[in-house]
């Protein structure tokens, strides 16, 4: 903790930003072989149980339910409006997860999330961009799509239904993001985190139940979902929501697009897949994207 006070808001976002696509690079290979054993509901229920257990841990820990304490009555909707939003973003990210036989096709059609979010945060956040940043914006992108390509996709019968159910869910995403960048000095990022939890578990609790839906599942389910859950619903979510209180919306997001680079690092350590030459090279691209946008004002600066 001490060496995050030597760094700038603008570096401790950027920090978060890593940690969070981090742990979202592992949410892909854990989140699919839960889902090869289970069925949407179970996932649900198991994996936003042990993200709200998680979650519960860190807010004692760190005393931050007396968050709670700063939202006024008034704000509480916008809690709601989130937490809405969310349910229709993930569900619709996990269900296409679930169609698609490939989490490295989710990943390359996911590659249209920042965009979305970059054109809502220059609308309604009026975020601006110098030109070093918008040539890293570029780099990013065309990278990550460059790395999560494969011209031996096995694309499924219901492409249709599957690139639906991602690009909702990249849409929906974005108006979730901005909404919470524009509240977010209202609401914290460990409140945001749980109520994101609570209710897409009280979604799932209620599907199992108007299903009779078992909830006995496999040891190894159980293990993947554990494990997936500490990465993706709480520590990605939390260093997520927490980096939006120090770089802009579209920067985060763009940023966030280099976990294809980390989903083919994860895949090579877990299954020893040896990334392709273009892959390499759209590394490369994407890394000199992240920089450009990093240190795009102090580039500008030094310039002038």
């Amino acid at each position: 903790m001490k060496k995050l006070k030597i760094l700038n808001n603008e570096q401790k976002g950027y920090l978060l930003v890593f940690v969070s696509i981090l742990a979202m690079a592992n949410v892909y290979i854990f989140s699919k072989a839960a889902l090869n054993e289970i069925n949407i509901i179970q996932f649900g229920v198991y994996w936003f149980g042990f993200a709200l257990f998680y979650n519960l841990i860190f807010l004692s820990q760190t005393r931050g339910y007396k968050s709670f304490k700063s939202i006024k009555k008034t704000d509480y909707w916008k809690l709601a409006v989130i937490g809405i939003l969310e349910i229709a973003a993930t569900l619709s990210f996990f269900m296409s997860i679930k169609t698609m036989n490939s989490p490295a096709l989710v990943s390359f059609l996911g590659n249209a999330g920042p965009v979305f979010v970059s054109i809502l945060g220059i609308t309604f956040l009026k975020e601006r961009f110098n030109k070093i940043e918008i040539i890293g914006i570029l780099l990013t992108i065309s990278g990550a799509i460059f790395i999560s390509y494969n011209p031996g996709f096995e694309i499924p019968k219901d492409f249709r239904k599957a690139l639906f159910f991602i690009l909702f869910s990249n849409i929906i995403y974005a108006i979730a993001t901005i909404f919470s960048k524009r509240n977010i000095k209202l609401l914290p990022p460990s409140i945001l985190s749980v109520n994101r939890v609570v209710f897409i578990l009280l979604t799932a609790v209620i599907a199992a139940i108007a299903t009779n839906q078992s909830l006995i599942i496999s040891k190894t389910a159980i293990l993947n979902l554990a494990l997936g859950s500490i990465l993706g619903p709480f520590l990605a979510a939390l260093a997520g929501y927490t980096a939006l209180k120090y770089i802009e919306a579209s920067k985060a997001s763009v940023v966030g697009s280099a976990k294809s680079l980390l989903v083919l690092f994860t895949s090579y350590i877990y299954f020893g897949h040896l990334p392709f030459k273009y892959q390499i090279y759209g590394g490369i691209v994407t890394i000199t994207g992240v920089l450009l946008i990093s240190l795009g004002k102090r580039i500008k600066n030094k310039m002038r």
